[in-house]
């Protein structure tokens, strides 16, 4: 099977490696460097897995800038170029989808496209009909940065998504989950073909679900710091509800990351015309969970304060939409001066903060060192850290 895959992020960088196995994929980026560098078996991406397999595995996987004949031969098109959300629209910005889908109509008119990038409810029978019909599918993705070729191989569910319920595309999607089901090293994997919106809101809805669950073990962290209370005791006593349980429980600084932040306000746009006060809720939450992390640093009264590591999660390089950085303008907006610690940073200041990369440098110099992960190397400035991590994982 000859497949393309659009966008060399990590949604698409682990499909492609996924399907090089066992199909000969080529992979179409717009960034050389990272063509080059996949070419060369090296991972653009911070993923110790993707490394692995792109060092290592025998990949029929080619990488490529030339748009016109990456689509040659291709009998499915993966795209997963980005879909950011656009705070002035109030949605997310699907141009380079669109983009995509008309680029593969002309040059692979044959193919069956599938949208594995995240868009809005209603968007792939909307882009369907405005490009003439033809095999459109989505099979949103549900991938951890940093683990994405992990999840990849180990999917919890695939979800494919037909746009009109299209019978002779329901072969297509059954197709589709068997190549993506014969390189994994799960079996048994749940599969559900649904229609398009049904796909596209299970994306969306359960990230709002993991950011709502962010938000409560959030407030009650902030409930307990504020009245005096223990809130490890409160946390693992809630947990131990089987209905409850004790995952994705550890407190934060916020959501943040590249998905939550986005799928959360997209899905809030998706409610225009349907009353709601939940999902609103979150977005609200999570603000507050940030300017409540802000006073009690300032309650501190330092006169510097250190933020170690901008990233998300331990294992990637990622730290966009990262919620520490709204706690630094804000506490730089308070007359504080801030400095980073960001090992992945290969510049001298971020953000108008200064990067420093010795760590001993970093902790003599800050009056508070503000961790929203805690590691071994911080054990010398104990004495300075604030933190909310309690249970030491992610």
């Amino acid at each position: 099977m000859n497949i393309t895959v659009v966008g060399a992020g990590y949604v698409g960088l682990a499909n492609g490696v996924l399907l090089a196995q066992t199909n000969h994929v080529t992979l179409l980026d717009i960034q050389q460097e990272k063509v080059e560098q996949i070419n060369r078996g090296v991972s653009p991406i911070a993923d110790q897995d993707l490394s692995a397999y792109l060092g290592r595995k025998p990949l029929q996987l080619t990488a490529t800038l030339e748009e016109e004949s990456a689509y040659q031969n291709a009998d499915f098109v993966l795209i997963a170029t980005p879909t950011n959300y656009d705070p002035a629209a109030g949605r997310f910005d699907t141009g380079s989808v669109a983009h995509t889908i008309q680029t593969a109509r002309r040059c692979a008119p044959n193919a069956t496209l599938v949208i594995r990038s995240t868009v809005p409810i209603g968007y792939t029978e909307q882009i369907r009909a405005e490009s003439g019909g033809g095999d459109v599918l989505v099979c949103p993705e549900f991938l951890r940065e940093g683990q994405a070729l992990y999840d990849s191989l180990n999917p919890a569910r695939l979800i494919i998504g037909v746009p009109d319920r299209d019978e002779k595309l329901f072969e297509r999607a059954e197709e589709l989950a068997e190549l993506l089901q014969a390189g994994a090293e799960r079996s048994n994997i749940p599969v559900r073909i649904t229609g398009a919106c049904e796909a596209e809101a299970i994306k969306l809805f359960s990230n709002a679900y993991l950011a709502l669950r962010v938000c409560y073990f959030n407030e009650l962290d902030s409930y307990a710091e504020a009245k005096g209370l223990d809130p490890r005791e409160i946390i693992e006593g809630v947990g131990l509800d089987p209905r409850i349980g004790s995952h994705y429980n550890n407190p934060s600084f916020g959501y943040g990351g590249y998905c939550l932040p986005k799928d959360t306000r997209q899905l809030l746009t998706c409610f225009h015309d349907v009353p709601q006060s939940l999902i609103g809720a979150v977005v609200d939450s999570n603000e507050t969970r940030k300017r409540f992390i802000t006073s009690r640093v300032l309650e501190r009264r330092p006169q510097s304060v250190g933020v170690y590591r901008l990233i998300m999660k331990s294992g990637s390089d990622n730290f966009r939409q990262s919620s520490v950085r709204d706690i630094m303008r804000a506490l730089k907006q308070a007359g504080i001066a801030v400095s980073v610690y960001e090992p992945s940073l290969n510049t001298g200041t971020f953000e108008d903060c200064p990067v420093i990369q010795d760590l001993e440098r970093f902790g003599n110099e800050n009056d508070v060192i503000l961790a929203n992960r805690l590691t071994p190397e911080l054990s010398p400035y104990a004495h300075k850290i604030y933190t909310r991590d309690l249970f030491h994982n992610e």
